[in-house]
């Protein structure tokens, strides 16, 4: 069994930034690729970005494109989703997920992915 432990969730004001942090501890980062994923109240679950073993190939949703970016620091097993410009819009839960000993591509959707996050919530406010 994988845990990732994730930490940043809260409150920030619109245009403003959060930093989600996703924590794999003992794994060895170099195996896994690892995604950050939104579901907001009555909306399915999305990938909004994700990063390959070395957080060196990213990919961002459209929504999100410019604004989130995925990052990786294998020295401490830890992988970020960095959010800028937040929208005024209904809270949202950001779950980080990892896809396991296949660090080498990117998880484009929800099936990608092997293990989940438990997903802190995000609240924008206007």
């Amino acid at each position: 069994q994988v845990q990732l432990e994730e930490s940043g969730g809260g409150g920030v004001q619109a245009g403003g930034s959060r930093r989600l942090a996703c924590a794999t501890p003992g794994r060895r980062g170099t195996d896994d690729a690892t995604g950050g994923c939104r579901q907001a109240p009555g909306k399915e679950r999305e990938v909004v970005s994700a990063a390959n073993w070395s957080g060196m190939s990213t990919d961002d949703a459209n929504s999100v494109k410019g604004r989130f970016t995925s990052s990786r620091d294998n020295a401490q097993n830890t992988a970020y989703l960095q959010m800028d410009a937040l929208h005024p819009e209904a809270p949202a839960i950001y779950y980080c997920a990892a896809r396991l000993d296949r660090g080498y591509g990117l998880g484009s959707d929800l099936g990608d992915y092997d293990y989940w996050g438990q997903g802190p919530q995000v609240t924008v406010s206007s």
